[in-house]
């Protein structure tokens, strides 16, 4: 099974080359400004609502004419390139191959040419305008995409011991302890998304919080390292009766929208800061989501369902997490590897074109119900996550045959 998972990898590769890191986004269309004005004036009058919905359902369904309809250009997204640096890092650890390192500097220096200053420190944003609450410019940093980027840094660092790559996680992390934070009791905090709004997102705060106490740990600063724990206990004391995590945490109304690939994230991060800390609590918070998603979210034992009690969509972001974060937990969880290698067969099968790329996904119309597969190529949503998937997997599949 590893020779076709790296005969994929290496095809993908080839056509994430060939298309220079670039290609489309699910949230691209949305920041397109007629559809932006369509989006707000929806929000505030029914009948706009309706057609906003109506034209969503043609996104939806017609992905690629509808970026040709409106001129939406491929582009260069920073968390890809955070993730392909890192994922180029993991693979030249296990093969010792000068083409991946020279690749992954190509994505580190990208990095560095594309950063923003703010805070008195570093960060990256989405290559759009996108609504949440209030429009986010296009390129504003924000704690997701400057995590991932973080994370090539880190590695980086720990792989070369480059001092440059750690002076790096430090200015991010500068960032990252600058981001509005919501102080709910003296030692539970919650990191926002971005700079401009305060929000409750538990996947969100965990990444800014792993990524604040191993800077912390490394560097000797405590104020990181106490933030990080005060965020990384608010999220495990929001954690439901039955181990799974809400996408969002009080004081915002729970949406009970517990997903996927949002609760792979919040898994690794649990599972990295237990690694670093050895917090009693965060194992325990771990354990009890670990048994929830292994046993709900996954259909005949290789098919990544979008919900607990929702299988479609069938989202190549749910396929490439859930390899992913088994993978990455092996080590203490290794049952989880046979799971993985068991959805990565069916995603090669089912989602991967011939030409290298993966699919969006299977997809169920909101109109007729019928599914169909979607073959857009999106770049950070599909092709730097599987990637990074494959380039994890053959890590773990490599560590255990030893």
């Amino acid at each position: 099974m590893t020779g076709s998972m790296q005969a994929s990898l290496k095809s993908l590769e080839n056509w994430i080359l060939k298309n220079g890191y670039a290609g489309y986004d699910p949230y691209d269309i949305k920041g397109h400004p007629a559809i932006l004005r369509l989006t707000r004036y929806g929000n505030r009058n029914y009948a706009a609502a309706m057609v906003r919905e109506v034209v969503f359902e043609f996104f939806y369904t017609f992905p690629e004419l509808s970026r040709h309809l409106l001129q939406v250009r491929p582009a260069v997204n920073a968390k890809a390139m955070g993730l392909f640096a890192t994922s180029f890092l993991d693979l030249y650890s296990l093969q010792h191959d000068e083409v991946y390192r020279g690749q992954m500097a190509y994505c580190i220096d990208w990095l560095k040419e594309n950063k923003t200053r703010i805070h008195g420190g570093i960060g990256w944003g989405y290559p759009f305008d996108w609504q949440s609450k209030m429009l986010i410019p296009a390129g504003t940093p924000n704690g997701i995409v400057t995590t991932a980027a973080g994370e090539a840094f880190w590695k980086h660092y720990r792989l070369f011991a480059d001092k440059e790559s750690l002076e790096y996680c430090i200015q991010i992390s500068k960032f990252l302890s600058g981001l509005p934070v919501n102080q709910l009791s003296p030692d539970r905090i919650c990191f926002s998304y971005t700079s401009l709004f305060q929000n409750h997102v538990h996947n969100l705060n965990l990444f800014v919080a792993e990524f604040l106490i191993k800077t912390g740990m490394e560097t000797g600063n405590s104020i990181w390292i106490d933030m990080g724990n005060s965020a990384v206990t608010y999220t495990v004391s929001c954690q439901l009766p039955d181990g799974a995590f809400d996408y969002n945490g009080p004081p915002e109304k729970p949406n009970s929208h517990i997903d996927n690939y949002h609760t792979g994230f919040v898994l690794r991060m649990l599972y990295s800061v237990w690694m670093l800390t050895g917090r009693d609590d965060v194992y325990a918070a771990l354990q009890r989501c670990y048994r929830h998603y292994v046993t709900h979210f996954f259909e005949r034992g290789r098919i990544p369902k979008l919900m607990p009690d929702r299988t479609y969509r069938i989202d190549i972001h749910s396929c490439a997490e859930s390899v992913n974060c088994l993978s990455v937990l092996s080590p203490d969880f290794p049952e989880g590897l046979a799971l993985a290698e068991n959805i990565l067969r069916w995603t090669l099968d089912t989602l991967q074109d011939p030409s290298g790329y993966f699919y969006y996904g299977i997809l169920k119309s909101r109109v007729t119900g019928v599914t169909f597969k979607s073959k857009i190529p999106y770049i950070r949503w599909g092709q730097a996550w599987m990637f990074r998937a494959l380039s994890s997997y053959l890590v773990s599949a490599g560590q255990n045959s030893v």
